[in-house]
């Protein structure tokens, strides 16, 4: 049975979480597959709005069981938090949760490493979210690293004595001023510790592949996006893992010959937090509605994101690295009301026209190179069916199936699950 993956295909912040949220019910396993507390994955039904950092975004279905994969970084602290919140409203999520034995754990100290690093940066820092998720990567690619496995053994706090003494070091190198108390980070990382072994560990890889056998659907979500990735992202204003389709592979143990479909989301328009290249964003009246309307603030951090007109040029790299089957385009409802759009469809690139994308996209070497379209004036968030959506906004979405050569299979027209309409 194949496995389907679902990714951000921009700078993150696309809205995975409502749409992984919406098509649970297609599937028996969602599995994260990489990332950590990092990710923001905002769902909205019932009248209330559920933000999940490590937590996969299929946890409000009782139908589907859902793992953390290997490839994810785990801090216990706020995984402790997610939990409580699950339980204040009432989910029972110790029948569906599982934690795969190979994912790395943060440390009090990873997340120490992180701000020290970040302030020493000084204006050249890269935007991090200060979750420790790089130092974590880093232990990780250098065989440091604790994994939940770690803590079902006897002496493990020994190896994590060995590790804090280490990163402390390396804080009192960065000669920076970072205030922090560590007992008091101890407790509390010790206590969620105890909250993190009450739940089930697992050979994540096993338990795939025999799912596989047995014909159970799987749905691999993906964190950040693919502009984000440690290789193909706008290096090195990125994040520490793969987020690209071949990260499910190594995230989750799956052979590349068993992806199935690759379900690509991207906005109508483009969002960044933080630091790097963007090269349609705007800084004029436009972009700033774009960011009210659509309340672009970080789930994760509350930062408030920079916006920008549609990326063609990007868009189509991300479908080209993550092979993409089909698309998803959110927050269309947002450009409603502006009298006109435009889409990048082509780059200045040095004084040569181009529409892939060049190595460096800083603004010094890139202009880019806009399509207009005409906007529409309807409000989306109440229709429910492709035959309601606008013309202009079927000519837009024509367009870029014409130009991705890509089906749009789902418009998502508002925040909340019913909101979603597919064509």
């Amino acid at each position: 049975m194949a496995v389907d993956l679902l990714l951000g295909l921009q700078w993150g912040d696309e809205g995975k979480g409502k749409i992984v949220d919406v098509l649970t019910s297609n599937y028996n396993i969602i599995a994260r597959f990489q990332g950590g507390p990092n990710a923001g994955h905002t769902l909205v039904f019932n009248g209330r709005k559920h933000v999940l950092h490590t937590i996969p975004s299929g946890i409000f279905h009782e139908s589907a069981s859902n793992l953390v994969g290997n490839g994810v970084v785990i801090d216990p602290v706020i995984f402790k938090k997610e939990l409580d919140k699950l339980e204040e409203q009432n989910v029972d999520y110790r029948k569906s949760l599982l934690i795969s034995r190979k994912a790395h754990l943060i440390l009090p100290t990873h997340r120490l490493l992180d701000a020290a690093s970040e302030a020493a940066k000084g204006k050249a820092k890269i935007g991090s979210t200060l979750k420790g998720i790089g130092p974590t990567y880093m232990d990780k690619t250098g065989r440091n690293g604790i994994r939940v496995g770690d803590i079902e053994l006897e002496n493990w706090k020994n190896k994590y004595r060995a590790l804090a003494n280490k990163h402390e070091g390396m804080i009192d190198f960065y000669n920076v001023d970072i205030q922090y108390d560590l007992e008091e980070l101890e407790t509390e990382f010790f206590e969620a510790i105890d909250t993190l072994k009450s739940l089930t560990f697992i050979d994540s890889e096993e338990y795939l592949h025999q799912a596989q056998k047995e014909g159970k659907t799987i749905l691999a979500e993906g964190a950040q996006g693919s502009l984000l990735d440690i290789d193909f992202g706008t290096y090195p204003f990125v994040t520490s893992s793969n987020t690209t389709a071949a990260g499910a592979c190594t995230g989750l143990g799956i052979p590349p010959n068993k992806i199935g479909d690759v379900f690509g989301i991207f906005k109508a328009y483009t969002t960044r937090v933080g630091s790097g290249p963007f090269p349609t964003e705007l800084f004029d009246e436009v972009g700033e509605t774009m960011g009210r309307v659509g309340n672009e603030f970080g789930a994760t951090t509350g930062r408030s994101r920079r916006c920008g007109w549609l990326d063609l040029v990007a868009l189509k790299y991300a479908c080209q690295v993550n092979g993409v089957t089909e698309l998803i385009m959110m927050k269309a409802d947002v450009l409603s009301g502006f009298k006109s759009l435009k889409v990048c469809t082509a780059y200045n690139y040095k004084g040569e026209t181009i529409t892939h994308l060049p190595f460096n996209i800083e603004a010094h070497n890139v202009t880019p190179i806009y399509t207009a379209f005409k906007g529409w004036a309807a409000d989306l968030t109440t229709m429910e069916d492709a035959s309601q959506l606008p013309k202009e906004l079927n000519d837009y979405i024509a367009f870029l199936e014409k130009e991705l050569e890509i089906p749009i299979k789902i418009v998502s027209v508002g925040p909340d699950r019913k909101q979603t309409i597919f064509k």
